[in-house]
């Protein structure tokens, strides 16, 4: 099958391939050189093709999201967040004895060198953990200085191994920074997503017992942000690594591009505008009237999806551990009284259902990780530890194709062709 595009008289066929969801595309990877400089232009890539992948499956109009074939409601469900990094890395759900062995080599490689502390001792008790753990992750290069030989099973697996053991800590090493409490490296009879808990909130005075309701949500919050297509912090990854840049500074980029409110800092924003809400005086009406209001500048954060146009099938399965975390816990808390009240408004507004404005999985990751006492600015972090498998997957996938160094075109609309005039005459 071929499209045609005709532009100044003349006709250019263009093969198009069919995903095997039955996804069409048109390729246009030799357009330019065929037509002598015509190209597309996209702004955003929201109708571009970067790559072919097998990883992650996503149909916005059906609320449809499946890793390697099956679908989140499952995984989430039934799997650990380990197996589902097994499945997203390497293609397949493990056996019992590959997950026991895949996490005995992670709880292997767990430490941190104790120079990496000198580094976090640099940051301010102010600065973002996102910053941080960015920083941190680029850091593990100068203890990891050998580039990964992507012709090797070996080392491709060993690099695979360390980044899953060393950044859970990191991340964990972050919020301590953040609350002046002592490093932890965790305990390694715990569990993958019991020791994330353990090495986040620990008190040096006391032990500490991991709560299964909590780990639960946490291991289905990690799951359902394990991987999500081509989106920013994804194709960041992917085209840093194509450069033929490591897997530690390809995920590093990948954490930068997560940091920003309009990706990974949505869940963020969902509290700080029910923090607003609160300072306001707690009138839920009154900013539904406000959001529904098109000359009033306030949105509701944490309702709809970008990409999901009916409904987002991660929110339908946290909501119920966002309930059940909020019963467990037996948290009073004004803002997350807001939040409940918000999202029984806006399932019964006719002006919300008909538009298909759900609240999404960052409206109840956001009030799940507040509820666990984990400070706001720490929430994106939290998104980047679940996104990690999905963007070692996408980075594996992208080196073992050899795909070419991205490198984007553009239509040039600046100055034509001027002369340089001396600085005495400008």
């Amino acid at each position: 099958m071929n499209a045609t595009i005709e532009f100044d008289g003349k006709k250019y066929e263009l093969p198009v391939i069919t995903g095997s969801e039955k996804e069409n595309a048109i390729d246009i990877s030799k357009l330019r050189g065929q037509s002598g400089g015509l190209i597309t232009i996209d702004p955003g890539f929201k109708n571009t093709g970067s790559c072919e992948s097998k990883i992650t499956f996503l149909n916005g109009e059906e609320g449809i999201l499946r890793y390697r074939g099956y679908s989140i409601e499952e995984l989430a469900a039934n799997a650990s967040f380990l197996e589902v990094a097994y499945l997203l890395i390497f293609g397949e759900l493990p056996t019992q004895n590959e997950l026991d062995n895949f996490f005995d080599d992670i709880k292997e490689e767990s430490h941190v060198d104790e120079e990496m502390k000198k580094i976090l001792d640099g940051f301010p008790k102010s600065a973002h953990p996102m910053g941080v753990v960015s920083s941190l992750t680029n850091a593990l290069i100068a203890f990891n200085p050998s580039s990964v030989n992507v012709d090797s099973e070996e080392d491709m697996y060993k690099a695979i191994i360390k980044i899953l053991a060393k950044f859970p800590v990191l991340c964990a090493w972050a919020l301590r920074k953040r609350t002046g409490q002592p490093l932890d490296y965790g305990d390694n009879d715990l569990g993958y997503v019991e020791n994330v808990l353990k090495m986040m909130f620990k008190k040096p005075n006391k032990d500490y017992e991991v709560d299964p309701v909590v780990a639960s949500a946490l291991n289905k919050l990690l799951i359902l942000h394990a991987d999500h297509e081509q989106n920013c912090s994804t194709s960041t990854v992917r085209i840093v690594g194509s450069s033929h840049a490591g897997l530690f500074a390809s995920i590093s980029a990948g954490v930068s591009a997560l940091w920003g409110p309009l990706h990974g800092g949505a869940n963020q924003a969902v509290i700080e505008m029910l923090e607003a809400i609160k300072e306001d005086g707690g009138d839920t009406k009154k900013f539904m009237a406000k959001a529904k209001d098109k000359n009033d500048p306030f949105r509701l954060m944490g309702f709809g999806h970008r990409v999901y146009k009916n409904f987002d099938p991660r929110a339908k399965i946290i909501k119920k551990s966002a309930d059940e975390v909020l019963g467990n816990l037996g948290i009073q808390d004004p803002v997350l009284d807001i939040a409940k009240g918000l999202e029984k408004e806006a399932l019964e507004d006719s002006y919300f259902v008909d538009r298909k404005l759900y609240p999404n999985v960052d409206f109840y990751s956001g009030i799940i990780y507040r509820a666990l006492g984990i400070p706001t600015d720490m929430f994106t972090v939290m998104f980047a530890l679940g996104r990690l498998p999905g963007w070692i997957a996408q980075w594996r996938e992208m080196r073992l194709k050899k795909e070419p160094i991205g490198r984007p075109r553009q239509v040039y609309t600046g100055e034509n062709h001027r002369a340089y005039t001396n600085i005495n005459n400008r």
